[in-house]
């Protein structure tokens, strides 16, 4: 018998023989029977992908220039009280990698959350996650109000979230709601950020009740993190109100 894992896999198998397959960024044909990154993606196109890698921020995953050898924090983190653990991003939101998100988030290309995961997963490879117990592992999104989420009618984090869970069989879970809309953050200040997103965020009272995320390592998702402090509430919340033990922000690029 099939394992359920295996299903997907023919599926998508039988589809790259029936339909001609094209690079996500540049359009020439690529050949069937790729995996991952490269089912999407040319070889030079993946290649060119602007990725995040040492030096960078020990707390907010910013990329830095240079030859830094030991860990570091940035001097933005150190004068924020950030609530998540770290923060580490797969790829800079440059070029190609900006263009992917947006066609994903803002024109509906959902088969792009397949892609999208796959470079998502290049933060797993961290050694700050490889040396931890996976077992108390939890994927969750950072939400949508419900206006927007209707507006948009899904919620690409939790997209990537459930793409993941296929990919690794880490769980998630769906945990928190938005339940104020609120000022898109690029346009505020340090101050303003903190003060628009404050009893944003709640966990679901159910989940709450039930202890389902204490103890849990939150790893907690998303599309792209600029400043951190959508990230940071989420934490505080998840960590004050649900009991968990540490929350990481993975996301697929560092604005």
């Amino acid at each position: 018998m099939s394992s359920p894992a295996l299903l997907p896999r023919l599926w998508t198998a039988f589809l790259d023989l029936l339909y001609t397959r094209r690079c996500e960024v540049c359009e020439c044909q690529i050949e069937a029977g790729r995996t991952g990154a490269s089912r999407w993606l040319c070889d030079g196109c993946l290649k060119n992908l602007p990725e995040v890698n040492s030096p960078f921020c020990s707390r907010c995953g910013e990329p830095y220039h240079g030859a830094i050898s030991d860990a570091f924090q940035c001097g933005n983190c150190q004068d924020l009280n950030l609530h998540f653990e770290f923060a580490i991003a797969g790829y800079r939101a440059d070029e190609a990698v900006r263009e992917l998100i947006h066609r994903f988030k803002y024109q509906r290309e959902l088969h792009l959350r397949g892609l999208l995961t796959c470079l998502l997963s290049r933060v797993l490879q961290d050694a700050r996650l490889a040396a931890t117990d996976r077992e108390s592992w939890l994927l969750v999104p950072i939400p949508l109000h419900h206006a927007r989420r209707r507006e948009r009618e899904y919620n690409q984090s939790w997209e990537l979230c459930t793409r993941l869970t296929q990919l690794h069989r880490i769980p998630s879970l769906d945990a928190l709601q938005r339940v104020r809309a609120t000022t898109p953050q690029a346009s505020l200040s340090r101050r303003e950020r903190l003060a628009n997103l404050k009893r944003a965020f709640r966990v679901k009272p159910s989940l709450a009740r039930r202890g389902r995320l204490k103890g849990k390592t939150i790893l907690l998702i998303d599309d792209v993190l600029t400043t951190g402090s959508t990230a940071s509430e989420c934490a505080k919340v998840l960590l004050q109100e649900a009991g968990a033990a540490r929350v990481w922000v993975l996301t697929v690029a560092r604005g």
